[in-house]
């Protein structure tokens, strides 16, 4: 597959495919270029509805540029346990990042969630992100407080006493389950609302229609995370004392 950076020419036939309705993975084939590429350029860029070659084009340019400017001399890229390729790695940590921002994720809190779910232990302590992003530990503040309101992150010690910040498995459950007690707080609301409006007007019919689907969904929502947690619970529990251990060569 080609390296480097996509072309103005690649930008206008991935603008074309888009406006043809092509998935990113035929994009990708008929460019000769992986998938992720196409991924991170769309959705760092606007998303499939509001892509535009041009503009991608000045805006990558504009990047770079910066890149280049706070660029210490002489960096490298951390070196990666399990013969994984930095440079593969990296740009699948910004593909992930650009994914969750187009999802409707701020960007730091994206970078953020990204840093932590690609870490082998799935844990960093405020002063490793800071490293990590190269970002100030008042960005790194903020956004772990947005993410742990969502129900991303959690908090915990460490043996010598660091806070840490922790993504695992768990943690999607929690946030799915906290999702559909949000979603059921809106139906109980919206059913309040139908009272207020006098029931059979078209205001309060509207607000039972969205009571109606929202409750529909929440439960749906809830049922399905459950099941999801004990089947891949169990199958974990089976699968884990057989699982061999990566090498690192």
């Amino acid at each position: 597959m080609p390296g480097g950076r996509l072309t103005q020419q690649e930008r206008q036939q991935i603008a074309l495919g888009l406006a043809d309705g092509l998935a990113y993975a035929e994009i990708a084939r008929r460019l000769d270029r992986p998938t992720s590429t196409i991924t991170r350029e769309v959705m760092r860029n606007g998303g499939p509805t509001a892509y535009r070659a041009e503009v991608a084009h000045r805006a990558t340019e504009r990047r770079a540029h910066r890149r280049t400017q706070a660029a210490p001399r002489g960096a490298e890229a951390p070196a990666q346990a399990y013969g994984r390729d930095a440079e593969a790695v990296r740009e699948f940590e910004e593909t992930f990042t650009t994914v969750m921002m187009g999802s409707g994720m701020p960007t730091m809190m994206s970078r953020v969630m990204a840093s932590l779910t690609l870490t082998d232990t799935g844990s960093l302590t405020a002063a490793e992100l800071v490293q990590r992003l190269q970002v100030s530990p008042a960005s790194v503040s903020k956004a772990i407080a947005f993410l742990e309101s969502q129900g991303l992150v959690r908090r915990e010690r460490d043996e010598r006493r660091r806070e840490r910040y922790v993504v695992d498995d768990d943690i999607w459950y929690q946030s799915m389950m906290a999702s559909a007690r949000s979603t059921a707080q809106i139906v109980e609301i919206a059913r309040q609302g139908v009272g207020v409006l006098v029931p059979g007007t078209p205001a309060a019919t509207r607000l039972e229609n969205v009571a109606r689907f929202l409750d529909f969904v929440s439960e749906a929502i809830a049922r399905a995370a459950e099941q999801a947690r004990e089947i891949l619970q169990t199958k974990s529990a089976t699968t884990s004392d057989g699982a061999a251990e990566p090498s690192s060569d």
